[in-house]
């Protein structure tokens, strides 16, 4: 694409809109405004041209601003109001600190119409005085514009840009993917965290496949955007267009969670009866090890690590570890203390108050790495069995994967 062409044609650059769609009406709420250039019959995306750092940010400026007047002319004779989505990469944004696109704003809207404006940042780079950027932000926010934060695969930016409190953080699954299937229930985990903390919502994009989106709504996303809902175009499609589409694909995610849940819960139950008659056959025990020494040969198959600990995190056995087939004993981990770990005291809270054992989430186990889940049961008002389930067990049992 010719950089030159580009800027001495501002008549063919045209704006194209893509649709993003909302989990809880399943219509359209908005629109992310794209960019595009007219060659013969042809519209080229100019993705290429605003990444491209060789090309004066002066220039890349000037075609941005002429697009967003373009866009915002259009979108302002709709009658239907919906969120408008706007793309700037930080250092774009600060080369005049922020004034021109709040000129555009402020000259194609309506002072009621600035909330409707969603800034969306793009974390591939950082802006040097970030003080100064975060102050252009908190003005914007004064005008109710809000602030989108397009996260595209790097975590050491995240908490950086999180000072900004994002109403959206943007979750690009083309980005993503190609990470692996591990590296990515990490990041969306991370996200998720960071969403609840600084009460931002989760829209996914490139959804390309149905799967993708039933993915996007088990993972927390209340915004949907990607071919497999509505492709770029020049024009606005009817709100409801995909309602029953969505709607049905959420119902099918709906249904199998359900069933899932509910298999993962009468397994949770079984675990309880099998421990608690497990426990109630052993006779009086001097200490947890020799507890533990005697449950480990009749839950060899499902755990590969089990210890006790007290209410307030505080280990109070070994560790019993199986490890190439026969089990050893740690004793250098007595009386660490595991109270820091994410849910650990709210579970123990709910131990005791229900008096019943209670399955962990999946997730990843800091020595080994593995994929895995803990069983936790009530020993007495005080003490706290915990049993690490294998991956073997879980893959087994592929209902708890």
């Amino acid at each position: 694409m010719d950089a030159d062409e580009i800027i001495t044609h501002p008549e063919r650059i045209q704006p194209f809109f893509q649709p993003v769609f909302s989990a809880d009406e399943h219509m359209v709420c908005g629109y992310e405004i794209l960019g595009s250039y007219q060659h013969g019959t042809d519209y080229q995306s100019l993705d290429p041209f605003f990444q491209d750092k060789s090309i004066p940010e002066e220039y890349r400026n000037e075609v941005a601003n002429h697009l967003l007047e373009k866009a915002l002319d259009i979108i302002a004779a709709e009658k239907e109001e919906f969120l408008i989505f706007i793309n700037r990469d930080p250092g774009q944004l600060m080369s005049d600190h922020g004034e021109s696109f709040l000129e555009i704003i402020k000259n194609r809207l309506a002072p009621a119409q600035y909330s409707r404006v969603v800034l969306q940042l793009t974390d591939r780079e950082h802006t040097e005085a970030f003080d100064s950027f975060l102050h252009v932000l908190t003005y914007y926010k004064t005008y109710g514009i809000k602030i989108s934060l397009k996260h595209i695969g790097e975590e050491r930016l995240l908490d950086r840009f999180a000072l900004i409190s994002p109403q959206i953080l943007v979750v690009s699954l083309e980005e993503l993917k190609k990470s692996g299937s591990d590296a990515l229930q990490i990041t969306l985990y991370s996200l998720g965290i960071l969403a609840r903390k600084i009460g931002a919502n989760l829209l996914f994009e490139s959804i390309d496949r149905d799967y993708q989106l039933r993915f996007a709504l088990k993972n927390g996303g209340r915004y949907y955007q990607g071919g497999y809902l509505a492709l770029p175009g020049s024009s606005f499609i009817p709100k409801d267009l995909l309602k029953e589409k969505i709607k049905e694909e959420s119902q099918r995610y709906i249904s199998f969670e359900m069933r899932k849940l509910e298999i993962v819960y009468q397994k949770t139950m079984k675990i309880n009866e099998d421990i608690q008659l497990l426990l109630s056959k052993q006779k009086k025990f001097n200490t947890y090890e020799s507890l533990l020494k005697s449950l480990t040969a009749k839950l060899e198959s499902m755990c590969f690590r089990l210890y006790i600990c007290n209410e307030e995190g505080y280990q109070k056995s070994a560790n019993f570890l199986k490890k190439d087939g026969s089990w050893t004993v740690q004793e250098e981990y007595l009386e660490k203390n595991w109270s820091w770990r994410p849910y650990f005291l709210e579970n123990i809270i709910r131990m005791r108050n229900e008096k019943k054992g209670i399955l962990s989430d999946l997730y990843s186990d800091i020595e080994t790495g593995e994929t895995i889940r803990t069983f936790s049961y009530p020993l007495d008002g005080s003490h706290y069995l915990f049993l690490d389930l294998s991956y073997e067990y879980l893959y087994e049992n592929e209902e708890l994967l």
